[in-house]
């Protein structure tokens, strides 16, 4: 059978997916946006151009989806080469969120389309306007939000199914669209994944930290508030009060994923990662602030290690896509602190597979990691339990991908 699998950023979700499919004897295309992809475990690497910008000036409620016809017309002048070479997909795999497979049925209006339903974008109830620290003055900023769901709805008109990573994630659809969607996860591998009692981390000032120390993770794609950046550095002065012998580990990058970069006028250009710092510094001494370590983008090995070796693990995040790295630190064992918030409550039952603290209570987080760190027993209990809800409910092999390739044969 010949899949087509589109990304602009392969293999992101479908990195597993995509090679499991190869293995079963299927004839696998991938179309994105990369260059810099080696045609490896059989995979075919094609690569589309983009070859105008978007507009300027144009209304700025249909920038994003100019944008994304911009990147559906590159796909489909690529797709439209193919065909003329003579390919011709049974099933395609598409993440939509880019637009790439916007005029993909076009191409192969014959062929099963599977769609990645990520995130459903609403003016509130979910995260726009969860945090009231960050409001927008824009009055039509309903009608941005709406816009942004374009895509979305031109999807639901030619895919013939979707894959949602998380309940939550697919209860954010139109219910008319719901009961196409098969929630399951893109899989954690918690055989590489795991405890690891023995694992030690080399910091720049000469120490290495085991699980013999007190080490508390948090972890950001970039520092933002979106995932509670804000929230944990202010916590920062009381934790590092109350443990005088922690060392607080920070990962992540200092620019934006998700949200808004911050008002250049107001921060006077500031990334949001040093706001924060600048916040919280005077109410830490130049010593506590020696056992603060931002370690920025680290290697995947690196990541496995930290929360490997980390006492508490510090997730929080608005109501939004639930990060892998929440999912890791459970497969390694992570005593876990979250935000009580929706993605988190398919993962996190409170009091067993971790604790939950309101998302903006910055002294209830500082309160429960100190109390946490100071129960060793309760700290094991919470990261078995994480470790083996992770190994149940999200592992690779036995669980997301048998159920991920059982997806594919029903399209």
């Amino acid at each position: 059978m010949n899949i087509l699998f589109v990304h602009q950023n392969f293999p992101a979700q479908f990195k597993h997916l995509a090679k499991a499919l190869v293995a079963k004897g299927h004839k696998v295309t991938v179309l994105t946006a990369r260059t810099d992809l080696p045609e490896q475990f059989g995979l075919r690497i094609v690569s589309y151009n983009i070859k105008r910008p978007s507009t300027k000036g144009i209304h700025p409620w249909v920038i994003e989806i100019e944008t994304k016809t911009i990147r559906g017309e590159a796909c489909y002048n690529k797709a439209t080469e193919l065909k003329k070479e003579g390919f011709n997909p049974d099933k395609i795999i598409a993440h939509p969120g880019w637009g790439e497979s916007l005029f993909i049925k076009e191409v192969w209006p014959d062929a099963k389309l599977g769609i990645y339903c990520e995130f459903f974008y609403h003016a509130s109830g979910a995260d726009v306007g969860f945090d009231p620290e960050f409001l927008s003055d824009d009055i039509a900023e309903p009608c941005r939000i709406a816009h942004k769901n374009l895509n979305n709805f031109a999807h639901f008109l030619i895919a013939d199914a979707g894959i949602s990573p998380t309940h939550w994630q697919a209860s954010t659809f139109p219910e008319s669209f719901r009961e196409k969607i098969t929630v399951v996860h893109d899989g954690i591998d918690t055989n590489v994944v795991k405890p690891d009692g023995s694992s030690a981390i080399a910091l720049t000032d000469g120490r290495t930290l085991s699980k013999k120390d007190e080490v508390v993770t948090f972890i950001n794609r970039n520092l933002e508030p979106y995932r509670g950046y804000h929230i944990f550095m202010r916590a920062l002065p009381k934790m590092l009060r109350d443990r005088p012998n922690a060392r607080f580990i920070l990962i992540g990058e200092d620019g934006v994923s998700y949200g808004s970069k911050p008002d250049h006028e107001k921060y006077g250009g500031k990334n949001w990662k040093t706001i924060f710092i600048d916040e919280v510094k005077d109410q830490i001494s130049s010593e506590d602030w020696k056992r603060v370590h931002f370690v920025g983008k680290v290697p995947y090995s690196i990541f496995i290690k930290l929360m490997q070796i980390s006492s508490a693990h510090v997730y929080l995040t608005y109501p939004f896509v639930l990060s892998w790295s929440l999912l890791e630190a459970m497969s390694a064992g992570c005593a876990i602190v979250a935000s009580d918030t929706q993605p988190l409550h398919e993962a996190i039952q409170h009091g067993e597979t971790g604790l939950l603290v309101d998302f903006f209570d910055h002294e209830a987080l500082a309160k429960t990691v100190s109390s946490l760190l100071d129960n060793l027993e309760l700290r094991k209990g919470l990261g078995r339990n994480a470790r083996e809800f992770a190994v149940k409910n999200y592992d690779l092999h036995t669980v997301c991908l048998p159920k991920q390739l059982a997806w594919v044969d029903a399209l």
